[in-house]
């Protein structure tokens, strides 16, 4: 890796977990688009999943009081059965692919609340959404939209979302980590150095952002989600249409 793409990649780990801090999501979308710029998916998805395991991991022990642990539990039930099944599976998407899936999935915000009734509050249905979240991070790198989908319904305020979003959204990246794990212990592509430079990077970017969220109301938190995740998933469909032509 060129010194040029190494200040890209730290740079890039700064500002999206500052993101991430304050919108709960979004800035894994955008460094996942960032790392594919310069490294193969297989090293890109490791280097995303140990940054985001950092970041989210971070977060949650910033807002450890705010953290729903059972909803986390739960969770863990459905991101262990995915990452076994996924596991089972030898299949490393494409940079089109991946780009299309990323410009896809923000998609999933504007789905009317009416239409839904998933609520990760409930066991059964934080078992559920550890299945699809995790099955869903381990093939397009990321699952955020989707992760808030069984968020939309909850009562809880911003930092009990982000919180616990957070936690479950650490277990999800862990997995993607054991499951591309391979690309890690070979070294290919894998640029440690950078990987070690970026954490502490990430870590004060997540407590940044943990300090700007408070200046958002929850509604206002919803909507600048919803339009921020909107503009990169677009940003995403034009780049994977260019790679596929």
């Amino acid at each position: 890796m060129s010194v040029a793409a190494a200040l890209v990649v730290l740079v890039a780990a700064l500002v999206t977990a500052t993101v991430s801090g304050v919108l709960g999501m979004a800035g894994g979308i955008l460094l996942l688009g960032v790392l594919l710029l310069v490294l193969p998916v297989a090293p890109a998805f490791v280097v995303h999943g140990l940054l985001q395991l950092v970041s989210n991991g971070w977060r949650a022990v910033l807002h450890r009081e705010h953290v729903a642990w059972r909803v986390v539990g739960w969770y863990a039930v459905g991101a262990v059965v995915a990452a076994a099944l996924v596991a089972a599976v030898s299949y490393v998407p494409s940079k089109p692919v991946v780009y299309l899936l990323l410009g896809l999935v923000p998609a999933l915000v504007w789905v009317p609340r009416r239409w839904l009734h998933l609520d990760a509050e409930r066991p059964a249905q934080a078992v559920l959404c550890g299945v699809l979240v995790t099955s869903l991070n381990v093939v397009a790198g990321v699952a955020g939209p989707l992760l808030d989908v069984f968020f939309v319904r909850s009562t809880a305020g911003r930092y009990r979302v982000v919180a616990t979003k957070a936690a479950t959204q650490a277990l999800a990246h862990l997995a993607k980590v054991v499951v591309y794990g391979g690309a890690a212990v070979s070294g290919a592509g894998v640029p440690w150095l950078v990987v070690a430079l970026a954490v502490p990077l990430s870590m004060t970017g997540t407590a940044l952002g943990g300090r700007l969220v408070a200046r958002l109301s929850d509604r206002g938190f919803a909507t600048t989600t919803r339009w921020v995740v909107t503009a990169i998933g677009g940003a995403y469909l034009v780049q994977a249409a260019v790679l596929a032509a």
